[in-house]
């Protein structure tokens, strides 16, 4: 029986402007890691070459994370949400693993504090 390559999703770029959020989770420890954005282009271009490429919207470009760093992501799954106008990759960081350009593997690391209204 041959194989057939599934369709990509269908991802809706229209409702933020061409642009959709991608969040980046460690597919072995579940942390999650970054999030970046992708256009239409750096959408195919992560499905083509199976590493996170997202768009840069400073420098108005196609990123692929970790192409200076060598922390690369390498996608072993991918999803939308439910509305298809949210991508979340599960990935295997190529490297040493710090993903965070200041030198952390999570770019989630700046607590903010929350009150607690049912603890006064």
């Amino acid at each position: 029986m041959a194989s057939v390559a599934a369709k990509p999703a269908k991802i809706d770029f229209n409702k933020a402007g061409g642009m959709v959020a991608g969040i980046v989770q460690d597919a072995g420890t579940g942390e999650v890691l970054m999030l970046g954005f992708l256009n239409e282009e750096s959408y195919r271009k992560t499905l083509e070459t199976g590493f996170v490429t997202f768009w840069s919207r400073s420098r108005n470009k196609l990123w692929m994370k970790g192409e200076t760093s060598g922390n690369r992501l390498r996608v072993v799954t991918a999803a939308t949400d439910c509305d298809s106008d949210a991508l979340l990759f599960r990935v295997v960081v190529e490297g040493d693993g710090l993903v965070c350009h200041e030198g952390t593997v999570s770019c989630f690391t700046k607590p903010i504090e929350m009150s607690n209204e049912e603890t006064r």
